[in-house]
Parts: C-alpha cells; structure tokens; sequence
C-alpha cells in the first residue's frame, strides 16, 4: 500500500496512470463518489492486489472462493462493491488476496439503527461488532434504547460474534460520572447490573459483553479492578466474552506526553481484549485541535505494552471530523460533526487546500463561510489515509491484537482498503 497526495493538475486518470491502476479501482478503494471532484492536499490509497480474478460467465462467489482456496468472506471483504448489488459481472476484476503482513481481529462499533446496506458491506470486514444499546442506571439497572434483534442476527450471518456495550453514558455520549461512582461503590448495584446484562445477552444472542471504563484513574483503579473482576467471573461460567473499552486520558507537560499509572496486567487478566479508544461524539465543547493524535495514542501503547501481553490490546480509531467556527470562544463557539465524505466535500466546494498536521497526523483546512455579508473563517479537522496508516504503524510496531473502529455507522472504503492491504481480518465463528 501507498499513500499519494493530491496535487495541483492532478486527475483520477493521471494518477491512476502513474501507478499502473484502473481509475475506477482508484476511485472506488478510496470511496470517490465523484472522482473528478480530487482536493489539493487529499491523500489517497493506493492498493495493489496480490491475486485477482477476472469474472467469467457462470461463476459465482461460492466458485471462485473454492479455486483459490479462500473464504466468501475474504472475497466480499476485497470487493464490498458486490454487496450493494448482489451479484457479479463478467469480465469484471476481483481481489482475491493482497500481500498481508498478518492476521488480526477487527472491532466494529455500531448503533443498532445502522442502515441493512451499511451493516452487510462492513460485517465482512469485521470479527466483533459492538452494538451501543445499554446503559446502567445509578442503582444498577439496564436501560435498553432500540430494538436490536435485527443487527445481531445479521451479524452472526457474516461470521461475526455480535458483543453488547454497557456504558455509563446516555445515548448521545453524554457522561455521568455520578452513576459510575454508585455502581462501583455498591455490590448489590453490580451484581444486579452484571445478572441483566447476563440474560440479556443470553435472550438476545449476544456472545460477549464490552463494558465502558470512562473515569478509570490511577486513584479509583481498584474499584475498577474489583468490578472487572467480579464481571469476568460470572461471564466466564456463561460461556461469554469481556472486553473492556477504555476512553484514556494523556497529558501534555513539556513537550513530554505522561499517561495514567493503571495496573494494566491485573486488568488484562480478566478480558478477551482491551481497547484503547478516544470517544468522539457529534458534540464537541473542546477548543479546535486533532480528531486522532498518533503521539498520545503511542504514548498510551508503549506504556500498556511495557506491562499487559499485546495480544490482549487493541487500538481504536475513531472516524469523524469538526468543524469550528473561529475564533474559538469556550462555551460558545459553534461546532458541527461532520463525515469523512462531508469534510472533502465541503473541501471541494470551498475551494480549501488540505493540510497535515506532521506531528498528529491528521489533516485540516480552513475555509470562509459569509454570515450577514461578513467572511467567518473556519478550521475542520478530521481524519484520512494518513491518520489511518499511523495507527496501522502503531498496530504492527507493537504487534497489537487488532484495531476497533468507531463507529461503522458510515461506510469509509478508504479506511477499509487501508486495513485490507496490510491484514487478513480473523473470523472465529
């Protein structure tokens, strides 16, 4: 895999050209809904297959996958363009394989109302998919949002073990430290919590359970420990998964990033996973600054890895961008979430140059909105191949059990072309 950037003059044609690869396997790798509309500054991916297929007249995917002695699902992974139609083309190219490094697992997050279409083209990408369904209350109980049978049951479909989220927050993300402390505070709230989640995920065909530690610190960690602990026993005799998620926290002292002293290895010991995941929502009450900052998310890795088994690891990515209005002013700058797509589009429209921050990077640009005949500047930070292919770094450096995506809600290809090139993605059912 390569990573090529934008330049002036530049046309899919002429890129395509320069690296020997058919324009529309460009544009669609990279999720070009107009592939004419390329940006001054966007990165693209650049993927080259290490065995492909050209479609003959009655083939189908069972056929195919059987003479190369692969599965269904690494087909469809390879060429989710077959799950918007369902069907194959003769004459058409197919990516059978890439030259991948290894295998690893890969955790999607999802709302349960994720539209059908989206939820088939990344399921094959996947070997876990959380779904963000519960909260617990501030005496232990369970609050469920939406009807989740459909997402489950079509998960299993795809090989992928569904996972059931329990967090603190509210829906919207919204935190509430209060309720978290009641509960790590109360055995009878935790073992009420832990005794409905348990049968929820045995009435709903959960495999597994991923529970959210927002406020773990070096001072709460032993009831957190203790939580952790009393959770893996009881889902251990279920048959069940644990996973922990853990929305860390670095800080930045003299160009020095210092991480919380957590007993990592002890917190290890009771899980399948855990993942290491900056949360961000569609509101943002923050100053501007990175979506995704590799130096923090480093710091965190090295220290974890230095103490619990990197095979119990997994790094998150979150996939969003924000646009601020500037200049920023606390509690009352305006800020909007926006998708990938969005923040090229809004790119192209505006006539902005992408830049990369070398030190996070992630990418940025300014543009000029007018209100009441006035030009307002604005910074969107957001994220791109380039962010993508620092964590996927960071991912092998370490040799991390896999990567967590939040969310899925949105189809990236650039974020899965990306991840395909350089790992096989483990099926376990």
């Amino acid at each position: 895999m390569e990573i090529y950037v934008v330049q002036q003059g530049d046309s899919i044609y002429t890129i395509a050209e320069r690296f020997s690869i058919p324009a529309d396997k460009l544009a669609y790798d990279n999720g070009l809904a107009y592939p004419y509309n390329l940006v001054i500054g966007q990165a693209l991916v650049i993927a080259y297959p290490k065995q492909s297929h050209i479609v003959q007249e009655g083939d189908s995917l069972q056929s195919i996958a059987e003479a190369y002695s692969v599965s269904q699902m690494q087909i469809l992974r390879n060429n989710s363009f077959i799950s918007d139609r369902g069907y194959l083309v003769p004459g058409e190219a197919l990516v059978i394989s890439y030259n991948t490094s290894r295998s690893i697992t890969v955790n999607g997050f999802t709302y349960p109302y994720i539209k059908g279409e989206t939820l088939i083209k990344a399921l094959p990408n996947l070997t876990y998919l959380t779904v963000f369904n519960y909260s617990i209350t501030e005496e232990g109980e369970i609050i469920e949002y939406y009807d989740d049978t459909e997402v489950v049951n079509t998960a299993k479909e795809y090989s992928v073990i569904p996972i059931l989220m329990v967090t603190t927050l509210s829906s919207q993300g919204q935190p509430n430290i209060e309720i978290a402390y009641d509960v790590l505070l109360n055995i009878e709230y935790q073992n009420r919590s832990i005794n409905q989640f348990t049968d929820i995920m045995k009435q709903k065909g959960y495999q597994g359970l991923n529970i959210v530690f927002n406020y773990l610190n070096k001072n709460n960690q032993s009831l957190y420990l203790d939580f952790a602990q009393r959770i893996s026993e009881r889902l251990q005799q279920e048959g069940l998964l644990l996973f922990i998620t853990i929305n860390y926290s670095t800080e930045e002292n003299n160009n020095s990033i210092s991480v919380e002293e957590i007993d990592y290895l002890t917190l290890s010991m009771y899980v399948k996973g855990l993942i290491f995941l900056k949360f961000v929502w569609g509101t943002n009450f923050g100053p501007p600054s990175p979506v995704s900052n590799i130096n923090n998310i480093r710091a965190i890795i090295n220290y974890t890895t230095s103490t619990a088994p990197a095979d119990k690891i997994i790094i998150g990515k979150p996939v969003l961008g924000y646009d601020w209005q500037l200049p920023y002013v606390p509690d009352r700058s305006y800020v909007a979430s926006m998708s990938i797509d969005s923040a090229f589009e809004l790119a192209y429209q505006t006539g902005a140059i992408i830049q990369l921050d070398e030190d996070s990077q992630t990418p940025y640009f300014y543009y000029n909105q007018i209100y009441f005949g006035a030009p307002v500047q604005h910074i969107v930070w957001f994220i791109d191949a380039r962010s993508i292919n620092a964590l996927i770094n960071v991912l092998q450096e370490y040799s991390l059990n896999g990567s967590g995506i939040w969310n899925i809600m949105i189809y990236y290809p650039q974020l899965w072309t990306a991840i395909n090139s350089k790992f096989d993605t483990v099926k376990l059912i």
